[in-house]
């Protein structure tokens, strides 16, 4: 490590990591050791060029376009999408609705057209976007006729949503037509639907939009890639904070400060003007950031704040997004001095870790690659401490888990283009000791990459303090 890099992490104290790190010089320090061990072999993408910070505006425009192509063999007329998750991977347009519903629709016959059914709350955010024509309600609940905002006062006089969102599709002349959408609808709004739409037939969509999150175009890979590179960057920063700190600094404090740093790294590359649409889909969280008895619960519930202490585990937890491309990045730490059991539980994860990305290849089952990863924890005595699938999809857009899942159950067979988290982990509660990896695997032509150049090594994860 380098002395301005000591430095650095020695005059942060303890104040700057729990506070806002005073963090101007963050993203601009020098490159401490923990750099210096990254895994330079792995054959990855290209990551996407610094002010390619989202997907433009043509790519979800051609994203629709193949939505349509693959719709049209259901016969459907017009694609309505009421999910968060389908109306951003589709429209590009980042906002979620909360209890105010919106809609978007495409007119399966037009090119290019998105038509919005959508609160006044956002109707800017839509507008300066990719929108043909908006149609909205005020606020929910909306009284019928009420608009404050254009002068019109009403009380009272609820209007059902659901109902405005279909007269409004009456309007565009769909009654009659096939209405693709991306959820069942329940018997209430089919018996709704049909008084106002009685001659439409509704189809669901849902598997056909999910089908297309799960596999990664070259452009959402890209962004994906820049993302670990990120990643690589704060884990880093954060093994060189944990040295240079040791026992004098909590979890809280490392996850306060790996957060900031994350943020900072990314915002000097990133574009924005306080506009909408630039720096979208950009967050970096480590409220899991955790130490001793606390890593060994899967979904602990209670707030993390313990110091580092010798001869306990430490979980390093953090999160990614870059134009809603990014994922999960986890690493787990022994600090010295460990013990045969801690080594041992340590150990076979990292071996399950190298089985994950070896036997994730196109053509395989979900439900194999997940069999032989257990199988492995069997075979080396510990069963007591499995509980939960080795990964799941990586979702994109704050979505999160995904589809398909290297699980017992789940017999997908695995194509080029998805993404899975790479979670093998295990836990002994009565140890004090859990152990949950994290990165991302991206399936390939002929096999699978892990994404971020952080290694599973005994040399990267057994630190002396």
């Amino acid at each position: 490590m380098t002395s301005d890099r000591r430095s650095f992490l020695r005059n942060m104290g303890l104040g700057l990591a729990a506070a806002s790190l005073s963090a101007e010089g963050l993203a601009a320090t020098p490159a401490g050791g923990s750099e210096s061990l990254f895994v330079t072999d792995r054959v990855q993408p290209t990551p996407a060029p610094i002010g390619y910070d989202r997907l433009p505006l043509e790519w979800y425009k051609a994203t629709t376009q193949r939505l349509k192509d693959k719709l049209k063999s259901k016969g459907v007329d017009a694609i309505l999408l009421e999910s968060d998750l389908n109306k951003v991977y589709f429209s590009g347009c980042f906002r979620h609705s909360g209890e105010r519903t919106t809609w978007v629709m495409f007119p399966m016959n037009e090119k290019d057209t998105a038509y919005w059914y959508a609160p006044a709350i956002d109707r800017d955010l839509i507008r300066t976007w990719w929108c043909t024509e908006l149609e909205y309600y005020f606020c929910y609940p909306h009284a019928d006729g009420g608009y404050p905002n254009k002068g019109q006062l009403v009380k009272g006089n609820t209007k059902d949503i659901f109902v405005w969102m279909l007269e409004g599709l009456r309007k565009r002349g769909l009654d009659g037509k096939t209405i693709g959408i991306d959820k069942n609808l329940s018997p209430a709004q089919l018996e709704t639907a049909k008084k106002v739409l009685p001659q439409s037939k509704w189809v669901n969509i849902f598997d056909d939009c999910l089908g297309m999150r799960i596999i990664k175009t070259p452009e959402e890979i890209a962004l994906f890639q820049r993302a670990y590179r990120y990643f690589d960057k704060v884990h880093a920063f954060s093994r060189d904070f944990v040295l240079e700190h040791g026992t004098n600094v909590t979890d809280f404090e490392i996850g306060q400060a790996l957060q900031a740093y994350a943020i900072k790294l990314m915002m000097a590359d990133v574009k924005y003007d306080g506009r909408p649409h630039t720096a979208v889909g950009i967050d970096s969280t480590a409220h899991y950031v955790r130490t001793g008895v606390s890593t060994a619960y899967p979904h602990p519930n209670q707030f993390f704040y313990n110091k580092v202490q010798r001869g306990q585990p430490l979980y390093i937890n953090t999160d990614i997004s870059l134009g809603g491309m990014g994922g999960e990045g986890y690493r787990n730490y022994l600090i010295a001095p460990w013990t045969d059991k801690q080594d041992k539980l340590w150990q076979v994860v990292a071996e399950t870790v190298q089985i994950m990305a070896e036997e994730t290849k196109p053509g395989v089952l979900c439900c194999d690659v997940a069999y032989k990863i257990h199988q492995h924890q069997i075979k080396n005595g510990m069963q007591e401490f499995i509980y939960h699938r080795p990964g799941h999809g990586t979702g994109q857009n704050g979505e999160g888990h995904q589809a398909p899942f290297i699980a017992l159950g789940d017999t997908t067979v695995i194509q080029e283009g998805m993404m899975f988290s790479v979670e093998p982990g295990m836990y002994d509660e009565a140890g004090g000791i859990g152990v949950n990896p994290s990165d991302n695997l991206l399936v390939t032509k002929t096999g699978s990459v892990l994404q971020s150049r952080v290694p599973f090594s005994k040399e990267w994860s057994y630190l002396k303090v």
